[in-house]
Formats: C-alpha cells, structure tokens, sequence
C-alpha cells in the first residue's frame, strides 16, 4: 500500500500568474527578519499559498527549495487558523542562513498574525500610521 500524499494541493495553491498579480496589486503585508508575506482576500473558503522565493534570497537552488519546503510545511500544518486570504511569500536574505527550527518558528508567528489582525490593503492610511513590523 503506498503512503499518503502529504503535498500541497492545487485548490490550496495559487497558481496562476493573474492571482499573484491580484495580491500584489493590494496587498496586506506581515514582515519579518527572514520574511516578508503578501496577503489579499481571496472570496473563497479556505487560504491559499504561492511562493515567490527569488534568486536574490539564495543563488543556490538547494536553498530555495528548502525554504520552499519549510513553507509549505508550515503552511499544512497552520493553515486552518488562517480566513480565507491568499498569501505570498518573498524571502528576504538572512533566511537562507537560519535553522530550520527558526524559519518554522517564523512561520508559525507570521501565520498567526495575519490570522489575528484585521485584512486592510498596505496601502490604507489607517495601515500607514500604526507603523506595524
């Protein structure tokens, strides 16, 4: 009997590059040391996750793709907490030195932040003046 499939599904992705276009059109934003995650309404019932981990956090491929990885784990495992948005996720470059266990710890804060706060566009001046990290 083979094992159960633990990967992300496609309903829980985005995968087009219209819905990208749409969360960095107006985005709610969620920053940190090793993160910075793009979240936007997404109308359906349950979250959804794109990664855009660039070149510019890691040269090395084998990099990218752990922090990829790390993502998606994170993203299984908390993803009920979250309304329905869809996220993505740019890396920023001190987070393809961190520890696994650090990235995860990460993940999960910045999860939860966006499950707690309010959804409002970056771009609102309600946003703009409480100077959020």
């Amino acid at each position: 009997m083979a094992p159960a499939k633990e990967g992300l599904p496609k309903a829980r992705r985005l995968l087009k590059g219209r819905e990208f276009a749409r969360v960095f059109a107006a985005p709610r934003k969620q920053i940190d040391r090793y993160w910075v995650v793009l979240a936007h309404e997404n109308g359906l019932k349950e979250a959804r996750l794109g990664l855009a981990i660039s070149r510019r956090c890691s040269s090395r491929a084998v990099v990218r793709n752990r922090l990829k990885r790390l993502w998606r784990e994170g993203f299984r495992r908390h993803a009920q907490l979250l309304p329905p948005l869809d996220l993505v996720v740019l890396c920023r470059h001190p987070a393809a030195a961190a520890t696994n266990r650090i990235l995860l710890a990460s993940i999960e804060r910045l999860i939860r932040r966006l499950a707690t706060s309010p959804c409002a566009p970056s771009s609102s001046p309600s946003s703009a003046s409480t100077g959020s990290s």
